[in-house]
């Protein structure tokens, strides 16, 4: 009996973010991406989330490669928490690489990891898959999928894409590749599901610059443009409509900074060399010649717009008259963020543009029509949805059953499931362990749900610490010290009734060991606050 093929999606399915995918067969593994997720609002103090790899830990000698679609940091902004651990070589294309070789360099691993620059039309081996990827168009150049040879059968990984015909770098979709594929016959389909529930085809991102057309003729002020930093296909929009109404360009931010002058040396972006300037020279310009590219379109706070929005950058305030446009798309679970954002930069004067206002951001994701495209192009025997959250999932795979494709030979599942494929069938095994691995600056999966709990208590009730003196006896000594913060202040008479609650308690129990005796305090001052106050701050007691 010949041995099964496994898909071990790790992450991206049943959430938006960190994807990454494992398929094995026997002794070798490839990797598929390995992106971040943005935290969401109540992971408070977190900076990103990676995903759980640590089903790899006990096999990294079986890890042959690591594959990547694209530069979005959803597909690698994990690849350095990943290549701590694995040797294995990276195969990208040249702006997918140099996004990479950047985080490396940061991380201190470039020097350790091969990193092969690969392109769309290129054949490879690595151990018993044979590799092809193929250009898909996307919101970003350089986005490939991946036909993967396997021994036993054809697997097509669509990466992210749209079915773009007039797409911003001029390289429509590999509609050829796909087909070709098809005669082949394509065992499995692993396709993108983010629109899933979006009727008709997503607009081209050609429709973009007409909407900047627009915006750039009507502003009268300095126009601030956010977008991700990657996001390298909307800095050459931002970059040909300043350059077309006799403007200039400074850009802010360390990351879009980077990734600009990575591009640009790689040729992924034309500008011309006069055209981007500094931000300080940008401040003694008239504003109507000024434009500005900031990071910071989900509302993250220590982001550029969201240092604007509070009035927190050193570099850049918000001026009446100034045109801010958010050209991307809210990522579900920040839209309070952002709608505070966006709230916030009106009361400091500034227009400002987004999503459900005008045409200045399209999804690279592709629709309902373009879904039916894909698989109609490729026909594979089985289908397995990825990217998207268990709803996009779903509806994507009840759209492959319209498409005649045999229910049961549809796996909807989220991270962690294994599935395991032969020629002839299509198996939903067990379901490993696995969570979010949170990052908090240097902080890499030492914090778990509970001091996120703690954290959620913290901004919600605030805390309470008393500074309890005792005798050798164990009865009180003096009045005890109470910090609060995030409280409001208490009247005397408050605080005189805990402290007799502290003193009748120490009466009684003042000669258990201390840790036992911490515990009855604790329990004793959140007992009398919430009695007084009806609130549960955190509450800790330090015993002398």
């Amino acid at each position: 009996m010949s041995a099964k093929l496994r898909i071990i999606p790790l992450g991206g399915l049943g959430e938006i973010g960190k994807n990454m995918t494992a398929i094995e067969y026997e002794d070798e593994i490839i990797i598929i991406d390995v992106g971040i997720m943005f935290p969401e609002n109540d992971m408070l103090g977190i900076d990103y989330i990676i995903p759980d790899f640590e089903y790899l830990l006990d096999k990294l000698d079986k890890v042959k490669a690591v594959l990547f679609t694209h530069g979005h940091e959803d597909h690698v902004g994990a690849v350095s928490h990943l290549m701590k651990h694995v040797k294995a070589p990276i195969y990208a294309t040249p702006l997918t690489a140099g996004f990479i070789q950047v985080k490396l360099q940061r991380a201190g691993l470039h020097k350790d990891i091969r990193l092969n620059v690969i392109q769309a039309g290129d054949v490879f081996d690595v151990g018993s898959f044979t590799i092809e990827p193929f250009h898909m168009a996307h919101s970003i150049p350089d986005c490939v999928g991946f036909g993967i040879t396997t021994p036993v059968g054809l697997i097509v990984h669509s990466g992210d894409y749209k079915f773009d015909h007039t797409p911003i770098d001029g390289w429509p979709p590999d509609f050829a590749k796909l087909a070709e594929f098809s005669q082949r016959g394509v065992l499995c389909l692993m396709a993108d599901s983010t629109n899933a529930e979006r009727d008709g085809w997503t607009p081209t991102e050609v429709s973009v610059s007409a909407a900047f057309e627009e915006v750039f003729g009507d502003a009268k002020g300095r126009i601030i443009v956010a977008s991700f930093a990657s996001h390298i296909s909307r800095i050459q929009q931002v970059a040909n409509a300043t350059y077309r109404h006799g403007r200039k360009l400074a850009i802010t931010g360390r990351s879009m900074r980077d990734n600009v002058k990575m591009a640009t040396d790689l040729g992924y972006l034309d500008v011309p060399n006069d055209l981007i300037i500094e931000l300080e020279q940008a401040k003694k310009m008239p504003p109507s010649k000024v434009t500005i590219m900031a990071t910071g379109s989900q509302g993250e706070p220590t982001s550029v717009m969201g240092r604007l929005a509070y009035g927190r950058d050193h570099r850049l305030s918000v001026e009446p008259g100034d045109t801010i446009i958010l050209s991307a798309h809210t990522i579900p679970g920040n839209e309070e963020t952002v709608t505070r954002i966006i709230n916030r930069l009106f009361q400091r004067g500034a227009l400002v543009i987004y999503e459900a206002m005008t045409h200045v951001h399209v999804s690279g994701h592709a629709s309902r029509e373009e879904m039916k495209l894909l698989i109609n192009l490729v026909r594979p025997k089985f289908f397995l949805p990825v990217h998207g959250e268990l709803r996009h999932l779903t509806q994507h795979g009840r759209l492959a059953e319209e498409l005649g494709i045999p229910h049961q030979n549809i796996a909807v599942v989220e991270n962690g499931t294994i599935i395991e494929l032969t020629a002839d069938s299509l198996e939903v095994g067990q379901r490993i362990p696995g969570g979010y691995i949170y990052v908090d600056g240097d902080s890499v999966g030492d914090i778990g749900r509970k001091v996120l709990r703690d954290r959620e208590r913290l901004a919600e009730s605030g805390y309470f610490v008393a500074s309890i003196s005792m005798g050798k006896n164990g009865k009180l000594q003096g009045k005890p010290d109470y910090v609060t913060r995030g409280i409001v202040n208490f009247e005397a008479d408050f605080y005189n009734g805990l402290t007799e609650n502290i003193e009748t308690m120490l009466d009684r129990h003042g000669q258990k060991p201390k840790d036992h005796l911490k515990q009855i305090m604790e329990e004793t001052i959140s007992r009398f606050i919430y009695s007084s106050t009806g609130k549960r701050p955190m509450v800790s007691a330090i015993l002398q």
